[in-house]
């Protein structure tokens, strides 16, 4: 099963082309190349919301991510005391603020490593990390790789 798994993957790369591809394997919650003793690559979407929510700060933020992000600079964007703020937002994600933002950039930076040719520099820089080095740390703890091993397996080959 697995063979035919990757042999169809495959196919949709060569016809469609990577992005498709990865979406595909998500889906599947395989990996598009697989290599062994590889964390699983899912994506995950913000969750749904009420009107009351902070979907639209969540948005807003994603919109800044290479901007240098505070709670204090999100609790104004919801119109709420910081304290307020994270405590709604920690309600709503199951996370707090910080560590929702640090995922958020770690998947912004992978998205730049599938689909663009950019060094890990600049990747960290528009991914609001900063440094390569910040970028491989935090890439490390939430994907359980490098940047370049992830680039490797999910660029079209």
């Amino acid at each position: 099963m697995a063979a035919g798994i990757d042999l169809c993957l495959h196919i949709v790369r060569t016809d469609w082309g990577a992005d498709v591809a990865n979406a595909i394997a998500r889906a599947m919650v395989v990996a598009p190349h697989r290599e062994g003793g590889q964390a699983q690559f899912i994506a995950r979407a913000i969750p749904a919301d009420d009107a009351r929510g902070l979907a639209d700060t969540r948005v807003w933020a994603l919109t800044h991510l290479s901007d240098a992000l505070t709670i204090p600079m999100l609790a104004t964007h919801a119109n709420m005391s910081v304290r307020h703020f994270v405590r709604r937002f920690r309600d709503e994600t199951g996370v707090a603020p910080l560590r929702w933002l640090q995922a958020q950039r770690v998947r912004f930076a992978q998205q730049l490593l599938e689909t663009t040719d950019l060094s890990v520099s600049r990747v960290a820089e528009q991914s609001g990390l900063g440094s390569a080095a910040t970028l491989r740390t935090h890439f490390q703890r939430v994907v359980a790789t490098a940047p370049l091993a992830y680039r490797r397996t999910f660029r079209a080959g």
